[in-house]
């Protein structure tokens, strides 16, 4: 787990950094699932396969959503990676 060692002065503050430190780890194995999942619609599309893309591309979405509603990323961002990835695999053969 990633420490981030601020100088706390309350125990509110000691408290605080123990909390961001949880929630930092928590977001970055949030994040890095999300990125596998893109990198698996990625990779599908470069092979050609359209049908493994396209179930690639129902998990990466659910994915990508779930982690913008918690919180990790902006809904906007979240928006614009599943447009992206979307169109590129409709752009298939």
């Amino acid at each position: 787990m990633l420490m981030v060692t601020l100088m706390a002065n309350t125990k509110s503050a000691k408290n605080m950094n123990r909390k961001i430190a949880r929630r930092t780890a928590v977001n970055r194995v949030r994040l890095g699932q999300m990125r596998r999942s893109i990198r698996h619609v990625e990779e599908a599309v470069v092979s050609g396969d359209k049908a493994q893309a396209l179930d690639a591309l129902k998990t990466a979405e659910s994915r990508i959503m779930r982690t913008a509603q918690q919180g990790v990323i902006h809904c906007n961002a979240a928006s614009r990676k599943v447009s992206r990835l979307s169109r590129r695999v409709q752009a298939m053969r």
